[in-house]
């Protein structure tokens, strides 16, 4: 069983989540991202993918300031305690007709964030595979709602075959960033992927 730094870390996330009234540490991972890459800004339109239980969007209701929108979607309910004029939220298939017209009527969008995760089995081979297939729709995603100059942030699984999607993101935004965040767990192997500004024809 794991001691030490490895289990403190997490201990303090959990803690510094709970005394910030957010859902999860999680939370925690997108405030590093967002204050290394400046993503989250008053006045923007914003989708969550995977957005149970709800830290990601906390974080961007308060950016947001009551500026912009947030659009959250996800298979499972959040878990926030109150509700937000600028926040709307669909639970069930973010790839499904219904989440399409939900999308649609409120896009395009200037940031897409995924932090969303497959099932995991704890066999690494098949739960990078599925982090793959799901990040593929996710870019997917992000080609039909993002707006010209748009950015996303998705969450990987390494595996080796991430390189594949790293390159798709490429021919997608002018730039591309790989960045593993201190509060990710050490023994974790998620990454998160970064496209900045979205490039103009990228259908």
């Amino acid at each position: 069983m794991p001691s030490g730094p490895s289990r403190a870390k997490p201990d303090f996330y959990t803690q510094k989540a709970k005394k910030e009234g957010y859902p999860a540490r999680s939370v925690y991972k997108l405030e590093e991202i967002d204050s290394k890459f400046q993503l989250i800004k008053p006045g923007l339109r914003v989708l969550d993918v995977g957005a149970s239980p709800g830290s990601w969007s906390l974080y961007v209701i308060r950016k947001l300031q009551g500026k912009g929108l947030l659009a959250g979607v996800d298979l499972k309910p959040l878990n926030l305690n109150k509700k937000y004029p600028n926040f709307a939220f669909f639970q069930g298939d973010i790839f499904s007709d219904e989440a399409g017209s939900f999308l649609r009527e409120r896009g395009p969008y200037d940031l897409l964030l995924s932090d969303a995760a497959p099932n995991t089995s704890g066999n690494r081979l098949v739960d990078t595979r599925k982090s793959y297939d799901l990040v593929e729709l996710v870019i997917g995603l992000a080609e039909d709602q993002l707006g010209l100059g748009g950015s996303m942030v998705v969450k990987v699984f390494q595996g080796g075959d991430e390189e594949e999607l790293f390159e798709k993101m490429g021919t997608i935004f002018n730039r591309v960033k790989r960045f593993k965040p201190k509060a990710v767990r050490s023994e974790s192997f998620e990454i998160y992927f970064v496209g900045l500004d979205r490039r103009e024809g990228s259908r």
